[in-house]
């Protein structure tokens, strides 16, 4: 599901518990990991290849990541899709988190293709996934949370998607 950049803030201080850093309060494992396989599998069969599959992250509220390999793509680069244990927020990097401010950004460096973008972004949707821009992600966090002492500016990308 796509929202936009309000819904989404709002959303993540809906989802930020300061009791509840690496899951969530009715976190169901198993769900994710069913949930994950299915994406697993559906980006197998969009990009017609093997995707890496990173699932179960431990001590980080992250769940897993999913890489559709550099060959598969138009652009010769991997997409990487990271998927968060709250609220079945995913988001879709392009060679690594981080590696582009977002994906407008590899899109105009040449990275990422907008079909190749379009594949992924609709294979989260369609699974119920909401999709956050990492650029959003990068912003400060403003939530009731403490995060890590080691977190010099926290961001939204540590609350949902980072290791403690």
């Amino acid at each position: 599901m796509m929202k936009g950049e309000e819904d989404l803030l709002a959303m993540f201080r809906e989802l930020d518990d300061p009791e509840c850093l690496e899951w969530p309060r009715n976190y169901d494992r198993n769900e994710s990991a069913v949930l994950f396989g299915a994406l697993v599998a559906r980006l197998d069969g969009d990009f017609a290849v093997r995707c890496t599959a990173e699932p179960d992250t431990q001590d980080s509220s992250e769940y897993g990541r999913v890489t559709v390999p550099a060959e598969a793509t138009a652009c010769a680069t991997r997409i990487v899709v990271c998927v968060s244990k709250f609220g079945s927020l995913a988001l879709v990097c392009v060679d690594n988190p981080g590696a582009f401010l977002g994906t407008q950004e590899a899109q105009a460096e040449g990275g990422l293709d907008t079909a190749d973008l379009a594949k992924v972004n609709q294979a989260l949707t369609d699974l119920g996934y909401v999709v956050v821009p990492e650029e959003l992600l990068e912003s400060d966090y403003t939530g009731p949370s403490r995060l890590h002492w080691h977190v010099q500016r926290p961001t939204w990308w540590h609350r949902f998607f980072g290791t403690f």
